[in-house]
């Protein structure tokens, strides 16, 4: 995805930037909503949720040139919201990527889960709940900058230096890393790249395009090794939707078993990654 640069420059008040970033993301959410409501293409929840997570972070990145409490209560909604989209989205990644040759008994629960899922996403982007975040994004978005002599490039700096400086310590001891600590890496890397990509326009450095791309590849192979705690869970929520009629003990194991295979090559994608990224030059 393009970075966020419309309008932005170094001289940039932070809390200008974050105005413009919120925008973007606020029309790629009306867009893709509607098409969550319209039709059934599993483009519309998939880039829905990527728009609230981007909200979420930037956020949570501009929370201190901001006034706090307004962007808490927005951070918490887009919050609220991604969660009513992630089980269908969660489903379909399990089914199109993650299993194999689903047997046409799992697939016909799965398509009971999938309407079901639908609908719990399409009544919380068509409710009131959503019609209130959606106006107080545009309250937001017209508010004017309360620091307006503050840069953007400065504000970038520090926060870059403190967001790449996490994930080194998130990774110190990478060989050793269990599954919680790992995930807690994920979780500091997502945040990277997305600071990284909305805070690129504040430099002139053909090092972006590179150390983006070296965030974006190690959260990638992270979420690659998790896709067995995912899985799990997908699993539990098929046996608990199939009827008693119908017998998926047997076809879920084998799901599972599919699953599970391949942690080694995802281990050593994993390393490469990291590898990877250790050498990325900072481009700020």
């Amino acid at each position: 995805m393009a970075p966020f640069d419309t309008g932005l420059a170094p001289t940039t008040a932070p809390d200008v930037a974050l105005r413009h970033i919120v925008a973007d993301c606020h029309a790629d959410l009306r867009k893709y909503r509607a098409v969550v409501l319209e039709s059934r293409r599993p483009i519309g929840i998939h880039q829905t949720r990527v728009a609230l997570r981007r909200l979420r972070a930037a956020f949570g990145l501009f929370r201190h040139a901001v006034d706090g409490p307004v962007v808490r209560a927005l951070s918490a909604e887009a919050k609220w919201l991604a969660g009513e989209c992630a089980p269908a989205r969660d489903l379909h990644v399990f089914l199109t990527e993650t299993a194999e040759d689903v047997p046409p008994v799992v697939t016909r629960i799965a398509r009971r889960l999938a309407d079901t899922h639908l609908q719990r996403a399409r009544s919380a982007l068509s409710g009131a709940r959503f019609e209130a975040f959606d106006r107080q994004l545009h309250i937001f978005l017209d508010l004017s900058p309360a620091h307006p002599t503050d840069r953007l490039d400065e504000f970038a700096r520090a926060e870059l230096d403190a967001h790449h400086d996490k994930v080194m310590k998130r990774g110190r001891k990478f060989e050793s890393l269990d599954p919680h600590r790992l995930h807690r890496l994920r979780i500091a890397i997502k945040k990277l790249r997305y600071a990284a990509d909305f805070l690129r326009p504040a430099f002139a450095s053909a090092a972006a395009k590179p150390y983006i791309e070296a965030t974006v590849r190690l959260q990638g192979a992270l979420g690659a090794m998790n896709d067995r705690a995912v899985a799990r869970h997908m699993l539990a929520d098929l046996a608990t939707a199939a009827r008693p009629t119908e017998d998926v003990k047997k076809p879920l194991k084998r799901i599972a078993k599919q699953a599970g295979a391949g942690d080694k090559r995802r281990r050593r994608k994993l390393e490469r990654a990291w590898s990877a990224f250790r050498k990325a030059e900072r481009f700020w």
